[in-house]
């Protein structure tokens, strides 16, 4: 079958979840990659002036925390249903995006961002399981493709947004990120409906299912080579995530992005006045932007590249580029080798981030892949947790 006539097999819910995942992105990643800039840049900014500690106390543990807590809301939208657990996500996004720039100190400004997260786990499985049932066996594959397609334009969007509004006002930064995810309001009441469920009749009480959930993760962790590996791989993502809480603060502080500026204005004038500062710099969020670039433009070929290569092979190899890649962007303070070292961190992520999930998928025991996969967010949000503490 044509790729043409599968893009015609989706339903319209289908592409109004993956519309409304790529302004959820918009709005997160706009935000989320200026954040520990805004958390310790200096109060005569307009940012928080926060210590190094207090922010990877900040991100670490809160979005540690939004990576935990799908287990719960995954069972709480299957409940009371999708239309309603993204009602209430919205809300809690918009509303906290608008008074987050009240908050001036520490554990306000912790509590807040907690509640941040909250919102974002509300939405976060929503159009994952959207996505899946909406899709077939024939369907499936190129319909996580164009959702993983889709998170990464949301994702390279946003830093561009906010980085605008940022030369004028940190409050901007927030105020754009909730005009975004608001009018994901639009599409949810006019365009998206409930999915349809293979099976409505829940016979367990939502208690029920959580204890259910949690003794199920047990089993999977009683897998002593399994348990292992996502303790191998949250090691991979404590190293992945210094890419959002330290590389922003060392750009910002310590690399010389001038020398990007005038490559760009000797050759493409009109780039660099559109990114560039008046100082005659680029915003570390511009810079970082390369890797969300990157995957758009080559996720396809490299996937093709390593398809050929076991997923052991091909996850570890990705690994090791990927650290190779983000070491090299700390190791300079020059900001073309920043861009290309950024450029070999992508090719990483690239490699080994969609391998993973092979990987767990590949070892699973035919009867309990959904349980293992379920197990694949843990190592995720220890990570963040280890990545804040580093």
């Amino acid at each position: 079958m044509s790729i043409l006539r599968v893009l015609k097999k989706y339903p319209v819910t289908f592409w109004v979840g993956n519309t409304m995942e790529l302004f959820e992105r918009w709005a997160w990643y706009g935000f989320y990659i200026v954040f520990a800039l805004y958390l310790t840049n200096s109060t005569d900014t307009g940012a928080l002036g926060f210590s190094q500690t207090q922010k990877g106390w900040i991100m670490g543990i809160g979005t540690g925390f939004l990576y935990l807590l799908p287990i719960l809301t995954g069972a709480l939208s299957d409940r009371i249903g999708y239309r309603k657990t993204l009602y209430i996500a919205y809300s809690i996004y918009t509303l906290v995006f608008l008074i987050m720039p009240i908050f001036k100190t520490f554990v306000p400004v912790f509590i807040i961002f907690l509640m941040l997260a909250t919102g974002a786990a509300l939405f976060k499985p929503i159009v994952a399981a959207t996505v899946a049932k909406t899709t077939d066996e024939e369907t499936s594959s190129i319909g996580f493709g164009i959702f993983y397609m889709v998170v990464n334009i949301g994702a390279f969007i946003g830093p561009f947004v906010t980085g605008y509004f940022r030369k004028f006002s940190w409050d901007y930064v927030f105020y754009s990120s909730a005009v975004v995810i608001a009018f994901n309001f639009v599409l949810l009441t006019f365009l998206y409906k409930e999915p349809v469920q293979k099976n409505n009749k829940i016979s367990l009480s939502f208690n029920e299912q959580i204890s259910l959930i949690f003794g199920n993760i047990r089993k999977a962790l009683s897998d002593w080579r399994f348990s292992l590996f996502l303790l191998i791989i949250a090691g991979f993502w404590t190293m992945f995530n210094q890419f959002y809480m330290t590389l922003p603060v060392f750009i910002d502080q310590w690399v010389n992005t001038g020398v990007v500026y005038d490559f760009l204005n000797k050759y493409w004038p009109w780039l660099a006045h559109n990114l560039g500062t008046d100082k005659g710099t680029i915003p570390a969020e511009y810079l970082m932007n390369t890797d969300a670039g990157c995957i758009i433009l080559f996720q396809i070929l490299i996937s093709w590249i390593v398809m050929r290569y076991k997923p052991l092979n091909a996850m570890m190899g990705g690994i090791i580029i990927n650290a190779i890649g983000l070491g090299l962007s700390l190791a300079t303070q020059n900001g073309i080798y920043v861009f290309f070292a950024l450029v070999i961190f992508s090719i990483g992520e690239m490699s080994s981030s969609p391998k993973i999930t092979e990987y767990i998928g590949r070892i699973a025991p035919s009867d309990k892949t959904a349980l293992y996969m379920g197990c694949s967010y843990i190592p995720v949000a220890i990570g963040y947790f280890l990545a804040g503490v580093v």
